[in-house]
């Protein structure tokens, strides 16, 4: 059972990976990776389970949040040019 699911998250995988080499957005090419991203998460917890070794789950947590955080960041970077790090002043009314 759990091998055909380890077959199913193999396939979406792929289907992601086409998605993102083939966009047509910049948008549609990141939340692509961010998908394969998730898979990649369910992929390692299955495996993890399959060997039988529950620290997988703790791996794939991490996993989890560094793609999160890489998402945010790279949306970030292409709809402000940058990641914040300078300050932005605004002119005050007179």
């Amino acid at each position: 059972m759990f091998v055909v699911a380890t077959l199913g998250i193999l396939a979406s995988m792929t289907l992601a990976l086409v998605r993102a080499l083939l966009g047509p957005t910049v948008y549609d090419r990141v939340m692509a990776v961010n998908t394969f991203g998730t898979k990649t998460v369910l992929l390692i917890a299955v495996v993890g389970f399959l060997a039988g070794r529950p620290e997988f789950l703790d791996l794939a947590l991490v996993y989890a949040l560094i793609n999160f955080i890489g998402t945010i960041a790279v949306l970030k970077f292409f709809e402000f040019g940058d990641l914040g790090l300078t300050v932005r002043l605004e002119r005050e009314p007179d």
